[in-house]
């Protein structure tokens, strides 16, 4: 073959890239395929429905009563105390710390009872000598009761004078002395014994009845005392429990005003720490007698329901209700109110109030009339009833018509 013909075989640099021609075809695919991957995610983002939370309108409490006076005071637990020790020693074991829950009789602290110990050793070794003693005057008094027989039966053979016969009496008289004296130190020794188990026990601090540690007021080395001693160096307590089952509130009534306050009224409690949760509550009782100095009369109040997060000494206000219902006594006084929704769920735009509710997974906007507000909300006179849901809280751009995801308010 020539070697024209070989050239002729040779692919020419513009065929092999493809010419201008293939790389607009690659660059018009990239573009393509670039719009389609932004439109996806495009797609996507607006796939993704907003989540909002909602709660429902509750029905209007046709019930309500009038408040007719309001106090403040504190919780208080009617069975608090300070567990001290009976006896002065110093602390050897502390088995709690604050917040610990115990029950009654469960150990707490122990003190050193080394002393108290050896007092009951010495005791219970006095028991035991006076027993002993009490054995051997028995074996002596067997001995003398038979030299007295023998003594009586020789006297009376005219062979003992009477004054050996009157020895050997005196010898039993003097034994079963002693022998009653021995069983009285034996017993004195059981008290002693009894007395110093006592001492030992009482280096045991238990729990009076259950409850919560409160606070812990000794630590092991500390001298304890149930009397201050020592120049403020002795500690008087070991530890404060309360029992959380019998938290209750306690205010100060101005004395003009405790005639609206009788046994069992019902009361509206809330805590400082808690403002939105109102506490069913009710009188318990009025304590008979005022103070002078402060022109008040004392008012014990008892919570309905206990719950875990009323805690002692915590801030409370209260409002004692009236037994008869407002709406009965004011019942032509404006329009009632249909429902009462939560305050997060109210929007405003220039002199309109609307809520959003929820039908179906979409938002609704609804023009609404509000009236009074109420505990934990607000009252709706028109726009929403009862069971309704309501977008409590969600994005900022919610519109009418708009799919939403929806979750329960927490």
């Amino acid at each position: 073959m020539s070697a024209a013909s070989l050239s002729s075989l040779k692919i020419d640099d513009k065929q092999r890239s493809g010419g201008s021609g293939g790389k607009v075809w690659r660059v018009l695919a990239a573009a393509l395929g670039l719009v389609v991957l932004i439109g996806g995610g495009i797609f996507a983002l607006r796939s993704r429905l907003p989540v909002v939370e909602v709660a429902a309108a509750r029905a209007v409490n046709t019930q309500e009563v009038e408040t007719l006076l309001n106090a403040s005071g504190y919780v208080t637990p009617r069975r608090r105390a300070t567990v001290a020790a009976k006896i002065t020693g110093r602390v050897t074991t502390v088995l709690f710390d604050e917040g610990m829950s115990v029950r009654e009789g469960q150990l707490l602290a122990t003190l050193d009872d080394s002393d108290a110990k050896r007092a009951l050793d010495a005791a219970v070794a006095d028991r035991k000598s006076a027993l002993a003693a009490i054995t051997d005057y028995q074996v002596q008094l067997k001995y003398a009761q038979i030299s007295l027989h023998r003594t009586k039966e020789l006297h009376d053979a005219q062979v003992q004078s009477q004054d050996a016969l009157d020895i050997a009496g005196t010898n039993v008289d003097s034994l079963k002395a002693k022998i009653a004296l021995a069983k009285d130190q034996a017993d004195a020794s059981t008290t002693r014994i009894e007395q110093a188990q006592q001492n030992v026990d009482n280096c045991v601090i238990r729990a009076p009845f259950s409850g919560i540690i409160v606070s812990k007021d000794a630590q092991i080395g500390e001298m304890v005392s149930p009397l201050s001693a020592g120049g403020g160096f002795t500690r008087t307590g070991i530890a404060t429990i309360v029992d959380m089952n019998s938290n209750e509130i306690e205010v100060d009534v101005n004395e003009a005003y405790i005639a609206r306050v009788e046994p069992g009224q019902k009361v509206a409690a809330t805590l400082d720490a808690y403002p939105d949760w109102q506490i069913p509550s009710h009188v318990r009782t009025i304590i008979p007698t005022a103070d002078r100095q402060k022109a008040t009369v004392k008012v014990r109040i008892s919570f309905d329901k206990l719950d875990p997060r009323i805690l002692p000494d915590m801030g409370v206000k209260v409002a004692f209700l009236s037994a008869e219902p407002v709406r009965t006594k004011n019942k032509d006084q404006g329009p009632a109110a249909k429902a009462v929704i939560p305050k997060g769920a109210v929007h405003g735009e220039g002199d309109s109030t609307y809520v959003f509710g929820v039908h179906d997974g979409k938002l609704e906007r609804r023009a609404i009339t509000l009236g009074h507000a109420v505990d934990g909300g607000v009252e709706v006179i028109a726009g929403v009833n009862a069971g309704d849901l309501l977008v409590v809280s969600g994005p900022d751009n919610l519109h009418d018509g708009q799919q939403v995801e929806t979750r329960a308010q927490e």
